[in-house]
């Protein structure tokens, strides 16, 4: 019998599958349950794997290792999806890939299992990051390949073969969540016209509901990653977890998006992530100090690459680790201090400092003991905008008074409704 190793939530979808894959594919099932910050009860979840029949079940704590080795990457390349989405669940699933891969090596499984339906990206970003780990192993989602089953119907079987899942009013949203983020879709959500309901919202206030009092914190970076909040020295973990907390408690880290999903469709997205919105912009700023003009420019695109490939689940492909050097590289000298207000669903930068600053007050300042050297603009900018002169000399200038087209009104045919 063919052993088969299965990511296990815990939930109702899952916990099926355990008895499903036994029953219509006649696997041994493992499972695995990897805990990325939004497990728990990891030790309740491990026995209700084996009351549904697993033959073992693994759990694993990855929050540091997922923090370090996945997050703060993406934090030092800046990498936002369409530049607002942290990336928390594609960046969750390639270390997740990654366990399965290892589990199934360890009980001679030579098949892997997710959760995961055939319409999302989270089905892509499995599937790559196995294929790149460990190309002979084969990739089965049951929610995708056979197991087509209502909620009902999940319901009912997992009560005709005794499952220990525990069935609750089922929630209008689907939502994941780990450290770095937490997205929610589904719903009332999946029309764009509608504001999304507060009752969508877990880890956030509403404005309303925010202190009226500001909140300064203080984050200080070494080579582009958070060391400390508010003075003090904290792990990965127990930083961004504070950071969560104080970002949500205010109303920062609501993102609501118009999503280019890697299947070719366009999806409404809202997230909540307080830490990565404020870590985000806390890094920028700094970046703004130390980075020349020249690399900030540059590095903006390889944001958007990097992002692209996290996304689209090419975490393990080796154009993202040759990113990952250059990114390394211009972090040498992001480290410094940031203050960063938190009010009412925004976050501000109100002071930033770095020892490797390219800001020099005697350069940019207008008053006394200003050193930047005014004779030497006039040539400078003769020099500069020569090409541009020769051109209107030789070929004249295009006209630049010409107006775009009046746009029509919409005919009655073509009004919308």
């Amino acid at each position: 019998m063919e052993r088969i190793v299965l990511a296990y939530s815990g939930g109702l979808d899952t916990t099926v599958a355990v008895r499903w894959l036994q029953e219509a594919r006649g696997f041994e099932v493992v499972t695995l349950t990897v805990d990325l910050g939004s497990q728990p009860e990891v030790e309740a979840i491990r026995a209700r794997a084996l009351a549904a029949g697993a033959i073992e079940a693994f759990v694993v704590d990855a929050r540091a290792e997922f923090v370090e080795r996945y997050c703060w990457p993406a934090l030092q390349a800046g990498a936002l999806y369409q530049g607002q989405y942290p990336l928390a669940t594609a960046l969750g699933r390639p270390l997740i890939a990654r366990h399965l891969v290892a589990a199934a090596e360890r009980v001679g499984a030579g098949w892997i299992a997710h959760g995961s339906t055939g319409k999302g990206n989270d089905q892509v970003r499995f599937d790559v990051a196995t294929g790149a780990l460990k190309p002979d192993l084969k990739v089965l989602a049951p929610l995708r390949d056979g197991m087509t089953m209502t909620r009902e119907e999940e319901i009912a079987y997992a009560r005709s073969h005794g499952l220990p899942v525990k069935v609750t009013v089922e929630s209008p949203y689907s939502v994941d969540e780990n450290l770095w983020g937490r997205s929610i879709e589904a719903g009332l959500l999946e029309d764009p016209g509608l504001a999304p309901p507060e009752e969508a919202f877990l880890w956030t206030s509403s404005i309303d509901a925010a202190p009226a009092t500001p909140l300064t914190i203080a984050l200080d970076f070494e080579s582009g990653v958070p060391v400390a909040l508010d003075g003090s020295p904290a792990d990965p973990v127990t930083l961004l977890d504070r950071l969560n907390r104080l970002g949500g408690a205010h109303g920062v880290g609501r993102i609501d998006m118009i999503e280019d999903r890697v299947v070719g469709i366009k999806s409404r997205e809202v997230y909540e992530a307080p830490g990565a919105v404020i870590l985000h912009l806390a890094h920028r700023a700094l970046e703004e100090l130390v980075l020349s003009a020249e690399a900030a420019r540059f590095k903006a695109i390889v944001a958007q690459e990097y992002a692209r490939l996290v996304y689209e689940g090419k975490w393990f492909a080796s154009h993202r680790l040759d990113l990952d050097a250059y990114v390394r590289h211009t972090q040498r000298f992001c480290s410094g201090h940031v203050e960063v207000v938190l009010h009412r669903g925004s976050a501000r930068i109100s002071s930033r400092s770095a020892p490797a600053s390219l800001y020099r007050s005697r350069l940019a300042t207008y008053s006394a003991g200003d050193e930047f050297d005014r004779e030497a603009a006039a040539g400078f900018i003769k020099l500069f905008g020569l090409p541009i002169r020769t051109q209107a000399q030789v070929q004249g200038l295009e006209s630049t008074d010409s107006q775009c087209p009046t746009p029509h009104p919409p005919t009655s045919a073509t009004a919308p409704a």
